[in-house]
């Protein structure tokens, strides 16, 4: 499977480089290309995997790609990506994304990766929130990666196992992991079950 990686450059997503890093037959994109360049790019692999900053209206450029501000990945790529299957949104509110446009995939929703982000929701008492930040952030990473293989419902469910676990004790993984989304015919939110799993 040709995969394509959609990971504007920006340091401070650099922990998401992991989700990828060991994946066979990928062309990464961080930067400099036009929507249109990034449109046949996306015709041309078998599947999407966007990763960084975002909102409910797409994928941030953040100023790498000429001409595509504020999003590179935005209204004017649903076409193409409809036709994807086993994509991955991970950017904050992706799954709002997606949902609207009705894309099958794997997505993150409101994700908590920055201190900043963690402070606006309430979590700014929290002792050694840098340390449970990174533990969330590298722990999502790792085992979104060791499930990238597998069909999207798979790697959902496995995630949702593994990153459960980590809930337990990690406040900041609780978080996000409530926000964890997979998208299908009828689009299914398993984190309502959460008390199941956790």
């Amino acid at each position: 499977m040709k995969s394509l990686v959609i990971h504007p450059a920006d340091s401070s997503t650099i922990f998401l480089k992991n989700i990828y890093s060991d994946l066979k037959d990928k062309t990464v994109i961080t930067g400099n290309i036009t929507k249109d360049q990034l449109r046949k790019h996306i015709q041309d692999h078998d599947r999407v995997i966007c990763c960084g900053h975002g909102s409910p209206a797409g994928l941030f450029s953040v100023g790498r790609f000429p001409g595509a501000y504020p999003y590179i990945v935005d209204d004017s790529m649903v076409a193409v990506l409809s036709n994807k299957t086993n994509s991955i949104f991970i950017w904050c509110y992706a799954s709002e994304f997606i949902k609207k446009h009705n894309l099958y995939g794997f997505a993150t929703s409101m994700f908590i990766s920055q201190e900043d982000e963690a402070v606006y929701f309430n979590f700014w008492n929290l002792k050694n929130l840098k340390k449970l930040i990174d533990e969330s952030n590298n722990g999502f990473a790792e085992m979104v990666a060791k499930f990238i293989n597998e069909p999207v419902d798979i790697l959902y469910q496995n995630v949702l196992q593994e990153y459960g676990m980590l809930a337990k004790t990690n406040p900041i993984a609780l978080f996000n992991f409530k926000r964890l989304y997979l998208s299908q015919t009828e689009p299914v939110l398993f984190p309502d079950k959460v008390g199941e799993i956790l």
